[in-house]
């Protein structure tokens, strides 16, 4: 049986977290400025220049972002102090049961609610908006390592699944026995890459290998790299004698959908030795096209890190992909934990975190940072 003090302390609970959500994420502020930019887009010149027109578009979108959901939980708290009131007036107990049920439920809804834009509040970077590439590379430990990125790949699908984002493979590179040696792909949605930030580095793996006849447990590892998908009024400067373009044909499981024209492309800038590669469309040219965006966003990414001489974040002083230099550890022998380095959160649940649940690791790195930029 559900009491009314019960439902009553919660509600009091999430109007004093409105109230205080309102001043950290700058509702006022965000208002002004939405009003703003609609006003700017009302304008009968709006698309006369259209690069301005889409980067408006976009800065309304993510000023609405946290409008929109911000009114909405507002909406919800009403709706349970309307229960509760009904609850309170109800002389039959079942009909006032009926109402605490759906109060509480709202209160659920709300929390979730709640939990979403406390997240958001966490990705203010320039690009965190954005959408990602991710590249997942399999570090040492052989055959292993390759299942390892595998299995990672899933997980991350899985967790862009759960977000409602939209995933699109662009190359992968088989294993000499089994799974990947490298996987690109780009994630689509709305803070995909203010969320991915956090899993960039090395991730290790220990386990019992299926590949080894006598049991025997073995650690591999596998990097992440994620890189923010840039506007296109961004300038990067790529000049034809830099860049190598190799094609290939596209790989497949056979049959009469595996392309039998190279299509598959390779771009390599040779001043940095970045390589990304293509191979998700049946054409040469779109294939090219989506590398060549992939490039110009890890070079933008490369030369601001030389501008502020961290050559560590990206592409300078890489991390070694092995012992010693893991951002997390995936333990399913002989025990059964997943750890977070930077942060010490941890799970025993390791099936539901390759399930895609990475989001509490994710939302306390960005604590953790958000912690580091206001000391």
């Amino acid at each position: 049986m559900i009491e009314i003090d019960e439902v009553t302390q919660r509600l009091e609970k999430l109007r004093s977290a409105h109230i205080e959500m309102r001043g950290y994420l700058k509702m006022d502020e965000r208002r002004a400025i939405l009003a703003d930019l609609e006003a700017q887009a009302a304008r009968p010149e709006f698309w006369n220049d259209q690069n301005a027109a889409r980067e408006i578009i976009a800065k309304t979108n993510a000023q609405r972002a946290f409008v929109r959901p911000y009114d909405e939980l507002g909406g919800l708290i009403d709706e349970v102090g309307l229960m509760l009131e009904l609850a309170q007036d109800e002389s039959d107990e079942q009909q006032r049961q009926q109402a605490l049920e759906e109060a509480v439920k709202t209160c659920d809804k709300s929390d979730a609610l709640f939990d979403k834009l406390r997240m958001q509040s966490l990705l203010s970077g320039k690009f965190d908006a954005c959408n990602v590439f991710v590249k997942l590379h399999a570090g040492q430990g052989g055959t292993e390592s390759c299942d390892w990125v595998t299995m990672l790949y899933r997980m991350y699908r899985h967790y862009a699944e759960d977000q409602g984002w939209k995933v699109e493979e662009y190359d992968v590179q088989p294993g000499e026995e089994a799974g990947y040696k490298d996987v690109y792909f780009r994630i689509e949605g709305n803070y995909a890459f203010g969320a991915m930030k956090a899993e960039r580095g090395i991730h290790r793996l220990v386990r019992i290998s299926p590949f080894d006849a006598n049991k025997r447990r073995q650690t591999s590892f596998a990097s992440v790299e994620t890189v923010a998908e840039i506007n296109e009024d961004i300038e990067v400067e790529i000049k034809d004698e830099d860049l190598r373009i190799d094609t290939y044909r596209s790989g497949g499981a056979g049959g009469q959908h595996v392309n039998k024209t190279d299509s598959a492309v390779r771009l390599t800038h040779l001043p940095t030795g970045i390589v990304v590669a293509c191979q998700k469309e049946r054409s040469q040219h779109m294939n090219k096209e989506k590398a060549m965006n992939m490039l110009r966003a890890q070079l933008y990414e490369y030369y601001e890190d030389q501008k502020r001489a961290e050559m560590d974040r990206f592409y300078g002083k890489k991390s070694e992909n092995g012992w010693g230099s893991q951002i997390r550890s995936y333990v399913f022998c002989p025990y059964t934990m997943v750890k977070d380095l930077r942060t010490e959160v941890e799970t025993s649940n390791v099936q539901a975190v390759m399930d895609g649940n990475i989001q509490p690791f994710i939302e306390a790195y960005l604590k953790m940072n958000a912690a580091k930029n206001q000391a």
